[in-house]
């Protein structure tokens, strides 16, 4: 199993900048988990923003976020990042870090259903 914990959501100006961190348990297998973020507003589903294999060499954005958001992931430090630039206001939700187990993936966008370890969430509002 593994415990995940978000960390470094806030309150930024439009254009602005934030880091999302994900610090992750289970340091013995957290490399063999490919890592996502999911995002959530009020009244509205869970959806994907970014993906990240096992090994760290792919990943994968939503169309939203391309060229905005960059995930990385640090295996020997079990962290995975969400680094954040050009926010805008419709970036505002509580952001999710995911893990999915080995063989669970292979649909394209990821689906939520794929990962079986989430964290608490944490605040992202942006303003304008």
């Amino acid at each position: 199993q593994v415990q995940l914990v978000e960390s470094g959501g806030g309150l930024v100006q439009a254009g602005g900048s934030l880091r999302l961190s994900c610090a992750a348990s289970g340091r013995r297998t957290f490399s063999s988990y490919a890592m996502g973020w999911f995002r959530q507003a009020p009244g509205k589903e869970r959806e994907f923003v970014a993906h990240i294999s096992s090994s760290g060499k792919s990943s994968y954005y939503a169309d939203a976020v391309k060229g905005r958001f960059t995930i990385s992931r640090d295996n020997a430090k079990n962290t995975v990042v969400l680094q954040m630039n050009s926010l805008k206001p419709e970036d505002t939700a509580v952001y999710y870090c995911a893990g999915r187990s080995p063989g669970s993936g292979g649909h394209s966008p990821p689906l939520a259903s794929e990962y079986a370890y989430w964290g608490q969430g944490t605040q992202v509002t942006v303003s304008s």
